[in-house]
């Protein structure tokens, strides 16, 4: 069979539809689910992927497929196609339409091609037609086919009722939900060690991300996000898997695996390829590890996220300049930005069905609010989370150290903090790559919890699994 039959109780989706029908409040809401996706014919498509609000409202995980709830009538139809012939000889037998539906806890179903009239039905009798901001090609025409809206214009015309209301059930986990990324964690946790295991000097980085992204396969679920596995770890999101592992190397390995149900994981942990630190290295991953302890221990209900991100760029901070790289008052040093020259990025985002949880949605309606709205400074701008955290949130804590090449020239050049930067002994550290470690983490009523088994990253339990 072409699609994944594993589902929540039908209950849980009605009574999720139920809660979006009463904060939405009028109007119809139209949700798409994904397309297949041609890698470069029609018939060579990428491995399917559903949207992550399609599953968490209904669960189905089939192309296809799309749905109307009406929030006034509470009436909800599931529209597809029903299978053929062909379907069943090139793809093996499928569950029929009504039964796609009743597994979601929706009783009515409809040909896909009778979407378009129900939504002319709707906005003829002036009722508002709430749809979501699209990040697929796929998904935008379909709308712009059914709504007549321009494509350029479809995210600016998206309902901002719905995406409120949308982030707003999703951003807090259930215990269901929370056991659906702990086993997408138990893959990472093999993921992992079999990295740290297996990579020495001599091997090329793509022989042990290949391994990585068959663990993932095995355990029965997919990656959540494309592995990275590099001894360039000063380049943030670097995909390429072609250099060889060398004595003294520093490996930076971030990866992630899907549920079942599709909640991601998403791990970094930093590691020697000869399997012990030098003693440099060894200084800079302990600044690292101190900065997410401290952030970590720091989360709680209530607490702004940018606060702990600040939090953390000031531990991190501070042992720059135990190390001679940076001078002053660590706290004046990140109010002033200058820490952003060896972290530019933020120290955490949402977790959940998607590995940045909803942001195909706006990342500014996921992680910040009326209130508290995002910098405009480096650094700080890439903070993709900053509202308070409540509980049942899973977010990332990932803070790192960064040696930019580039960017040590671009800021030496312009004498960019140079009060905070001692740029003579930064040169020093030019070719050091970079380090992250990064966990997932549950907001409790009365702090936090790390998720999933214990992945070593002491600089003495590192060693320990390089060794093994």
């Amino acid at each position: 069979m072409n699609e994944e039959t594993t589902m929540f109780a039908a209950q849980i989706y009605t009574e999720r539809r139920a809660r979006l029908r009463e904060r939405v409040g009028s109007g119809v809401i139209l949700l798409p689910g994904n397309e297949e996706s041609p890698m470069n014919y029609p018939d060579n498509t990428f491995r399917f992927r559903q949207d992550g609000t399609f599953l968490y409202f209904f669960g189905l995980d089939a192309p296809h497929l799309a749905a109307l709830i009406d929030a006034d009538e509470g009436e909800e139809v599931v529209y597809g196609d029903e299978v053929t012939m062909d379907d069943i000889i090139w793809m093996g037998p499928q569950r029929p339409l009504a039964e796609k539906a009743a597994a979601a806890g929706a009783g009515a179903t409809a040909p896909h091609a009778a979407l378009g009239a129900a939504l002319e039905k709707a906005r003829r009798a002036g009722r508002p037609v709430h749809y979501l901001p699209p990040y697929r090609g796929e998904t935008a025409l379909l709308l712009h086919g059914l709504l007549g809206t321009p494509a350029a214009a479809l995210r600016a015309g998206a309902s901002l009722a719905l995406t409120r209301a949308v982030v707003e059930q999703r951003s807090v986990k259930s215990s269901a939900e929370v056991a659906e990324i702990e086993k997408a964690l138990e893959i990472s946790h093999e993921m992992h060690t079999a990295a740290m295991r297996m990579a020495r000097p001599g091997m090329v980085e793509r022989e042990v991300a290949g391994v990585v992204d068959g663990i993932a396969l095995a355990r029965g679920g997919r990656n959540s996000f494309p592995t990275i596995f590099t001894t360039h770890g000063e380049t943030l999101h670097n995909h390429y898997h072609g250099n060889v592992l060398r004595e003294g190397n520093l490996v930076l390995h971030d990866s992630g695996a899907e549920s079942p149900l599709h909640y991601a994981s998403d791990i970094t942990r930093t590691f020697p390829a000869g399997g012990k630190f030098t003693e440099r290295q060894r200084e800079v991953y302990s600044a690292v590890l101190a900065a997410q302890k401290r952030a970590i221990a720091a989360v709680r209900p209530g607490v702004e996220f940018r606060e702990v991100h600040s939090l953390a760029c000031e531990v991190l901070a501070g042992g720059l300049v135990e190390l001679g790289l940076m001078r002053g008052d660590p706290h004046e040093a990140v109010r002033a930005g200058a820490h952003a020259l060896f972290c530019p990025h933020g120290l955490g985002h949402m977790l959940g069905l998607d590995v940045h949880d909803m942001e195909g949605l706006g990342e500014d309606h996921v992680g910040y609010d009326e209130t508290i709205r995002r910098s405009e400074t480096f650094g700080f701008r890439a903070l993709r989370l900053g509202r308070a955290l409540r509980e049942g949130f899973v977010l990332t804590m990932e803070p790192g150290l960064y040696f930019i090449p580039a960017l040590i020239d671009q800021w030496k050049a312009a004498g960019r903090h140079a009060a905070f930067i001692d740029y003579d002994a930064v040169d020093g550290f030019r070719d050091f790559g970079g380090i992250r470690i990064e966990d997932d983490v549950l907001v409790l009523a009365g702090g936090s919890r790390v998720l999933g088994r214990p992945i070593p990253k002491t600089v003495a339990d590192v060693e320990a699994a390089c060794s093994r």
